[in-house]
């Protein structure tokens, strides 16, 4: 098992990890609403701004203060930009 930190001592099991994604897509925040409502919604901001969107096998939902550079840094990836 490889554990990430995603901020604030939270640690996340990087093999259950399917995407890391920015928050403010509609789609997103669709899948975000859902989770809320399922129960499967983590909130690991600590009551910060919601900077990433992590989605894992488990269809568990994890919200993080982190950005997407930072947390693809930790997972040992790099972020390719569409622009």
């Amino acid at each position: 098992m490889n554990l990430v930190n995603i901020g604030f001592g939270n640690l996340i099991n990087a093999d259950r990890v399917i995407s890391i994604v920015s928050p403010e897509s509609a789609p997103v925040k669709r899948i975000v609403q859902k989770g809320k409502e399922n129960g499967t919604l983590i909130d690991a901001t600590q009551g910060r701004k919601t900077k990433s969107v992590i989605i894992t096998d488990s269809d568990n939902v994890v919200l993080s203060y982190m950005d997407l550079k930072q947390i693809s840094q930790r997972f040992g990836g790099e972020v390719i930009s569409d622009e």
